[in-house]
C-alpha cells in the first residue's frame, strides 16, 4: 500500500511523541500519532519500561521500515539531557529488538527539512507540515507534532539520498 513507513520519535521521560508517517509516491500521510506520558511518581526505570512498551507496540502495530529519532542536545540542563538520553536508549532498544534501522536527526536538521529555517518555533513547524507539505491531521499536541516532523525529515533525507545515489 505505502512505499515507505517511518516511525518518528521525539523522546523524553515525562512525554514522548510517537508518529507513523507513510509515503506513497511523493505524498506523505500521517497514519497515527500519540504522546506517551509517564507518571512522575514512578521510578525512572519504570517510566522507561512504559516508554519501551509503547514504542514496541507501535512497531508491532504499524510495522515501520525505519525509526527516526530526534538526537539529544546537550545544553545547560545536564539532568534533563540525561533523562532524554535514557529515553532515547529504550527507543533504540525497541527498534533493535524489531530489527528496524534507526536514524537520528538533530533538532536543527528537522527544522530545516520541515520549515527551511533552523530556528523555527514549534508552531511554525506544525503550520509548515500542514500548509507547505500538505499533511492532514497534524497533531496539536507538541510532542506528537515533533514526532511527525522527525519522521517527515527522515523521509525527505531518504529521498535526497536515493536521488543522489541514482546519479552516481
Amino acid at each position: 500500500m505505502f512505499d515507505s513507513v517511518t516511525l518518528g520519535v521525539d523522546p523524553g521521560l515525562a512525554a514522548s511523541g510517537l508518529a507513523v508517517v507513510a509515503r506513497e509516491g511523493a505524498r506523505p500521510t500521517i497514519v497515527w500519532s500519540d504522546t506517551v506520558r509517564t507518571p512522575s511518581g514512578l521510578a525512572e526505570a519504570a517510566r522507561l519500561r512504559l516508554l519501551h512498551q509503547a514504542v514496541s507496540e507501535a512497531v508491532r502495530e504499524h510495522r515501520p521500515g525505519a525509526l527516526a529519532v530526534e538526537r539529544v542536545m546537550w545544553g545547560r540542563n545536564v539532568g534533563s539531557a540525561m533523562s532524554v538520553a535514557r529515553a532515547t536508549g529504550v527507543v533504540l532498544l525497541a527498534a533493535a529488538e524489531a530489527g528496524i534501522p534507526v536514524e537520528e536527526y538533530a533538532p536543527l536538521e528537522v527544522k530545516m527539512a520541515v520549515a527551511g529555517v533552523g530556528n523555527a518555533p514549534k508552531e511554525t513547524l506544525r503550520r509548515a507540515l500542514a500548509r507547505v507539505h500538505g499533511l492532514d491531521g497534524v497533531p496539536t499536541e507538541p510532542n506528537a507534532a515533533d514526532a511527525v516532523a522527525v519522521a517527515f525529515c527522515h523521509m525527505q533525507q531518504v529521498r535526497v539520498r536515493n536521488a543522489v545515489g541514482a546519479r552516481r
